[in-house]
């Protein structure tokens, strides 16, 4: 009885720890958003962003914190949550660590899908464009709607083109990332191709949306974006113990009785539409889905229920505070929030690559 009581006293601790590590990381997001909410070009205080938050208070500093700095807060922490849980699909269901939305070209693909949406049917454009005919406005359904789904068209697009050539040829985890790299370059030409041919208006519209920004969301966009997270998470959670199997290899996991080819295309799926809503409302953000995965499996290991917590927490800490640090060095601007997880994670992937290697 005594090294089952020791294992089990073992597994609770370490069950202890992580939620530990998970109420620490919620705490130093809900500080972060503070921080946020208060710094800037307009300084808050405490009490005034409390009487903001609940109504009683209205004047200046009330729409800088409920209609400037609360909703780009939010946007962040949803689009950091979902890139970071949309990264701990892809590698894990391709059992490649360097795999991500942004090494694999879906975040691209998508970029093409929304840049395509912008200049054929006026999505996220300006109402007077001279080239969003009638039928184009009835297409939009908001604008946003519109951008997202040519946007999902184009992330599910490159998957199913990975997927099935990492299935069908058989390619191993470097082969993938190559395919990725080859897919992202095809569709930046693509993207530089209908930038040639835009207008100006259209133009500045790809421009602008190109550069990753979390500013620019609106509610209902959040709220999108949030629930597509969210689910996506979900399906993590929901799914932790094929995950865990798939670990293993696919002959372990159908020797379980997991269906492998059911469990890539609904997670694949999921990521890429995940993925494609958050770049079509904040554009390309590069690496985050890289680079949260990997800290959260230091931190807590590779059970998928807890990796996806950790991981999407991490993933909202870090868009957030790349935001906030672009807001703050910029002074009455803001620096992309894409260049500076661009700076973040490309030296990960690096390290990754050379470490891997290395071994070989």
């Amino acid at each position: 009885m005594a090294p089952t009581t020791s294992l089990a006293g073992g597994h609770l601790a370490r069950q202890k720890a992580k939620q530990a590590k998970a109420f620490a990381l919620c705490a130093a997001l809900v500080a972060l958003a503070l921080y946020a909410l208060a710094a800037g070009s307009y300084d808050l205080g405490l009490s005034d962003i409390l009487a903001a938050l609940a109504g009683t208070r209205q004047g200046p500093g009330a729409v800088v914190v409920t209609g400037i700095r609360l909703p780009r807060i939010l946007a962040a922490i949803a689009g950091g949550f979902g890139l970071a849980v949309s990264g701990v699909l892809t590698q894990s269901l391709l059992s490649n660590p360097l795999a991500s939305p942004f090494t694999l070209g879906i975040s691209h693909g998508a970029a093409f899908g929304a840049a395509c949406g912008i200049v054929f049917l006026g999505a996220g454009a300006f109402s007077g464009n001279a080239l969003a005919t009638s039928s184009a406005e009835f297409a939009r359904i908001g604008g946003v709607f519109t951008m997202s789904l040519c946007a999902f068209a184009g992330a599910i697009g490159t998957t199913a083109l990975v997927t099935g050539l990492a299935l069908v040829k058989r390619l191993g985890p470097q082969a993938i990332i190559l395919c990725g790299v080859a897919l992202s370059s095809l569709f930046t030409a693509g993207t530089i191709l209908i930038q040639f041919y835009a207008d100006e208006l259209q133009l500045a519209a790809i421009v602008f949306w190109t550069f990753g920004d979390v500013s620019r969301a609106r509610d209902a966009q959040i709220v999108v974006m949030g629930l597509v997270a969210a689910a996506t998470g979900g399906f993590c959670l929901y799914a932790r113990q094929d995950l865990n199997a798939l670990l293993a290899g696919d002959d372990v996991a159908k020797s379980v009785g997991v269906n492998t080819k059911c469990l890539r295309l609904v997670g694949m799926g999921l990521a890429a539409l995940c993925s494609g809503v958050v770049v079509a409302v904040c554009g390309v953000i590069a690496f985050l889905g890289l680079l949260a995965p990997h800290i959260a499996r230091r931190s807590v290991g590779c059970d998928h229920g807890p990796l996806a917590i950790h991981a999407g927490l991490w993933g909202a800490l870090l868009l957030l505070g790349a935001d906030t640090a672009g807001r703050l060095l910029a002074g009455t601007g803001a620096l992309p929030v894409g260049v500076l997880t661009s700076f973040m994670g490309a030296p990960l992937f690096l390290f990754l690559l050379l470490r891997g290697g290395s071994r070989t």
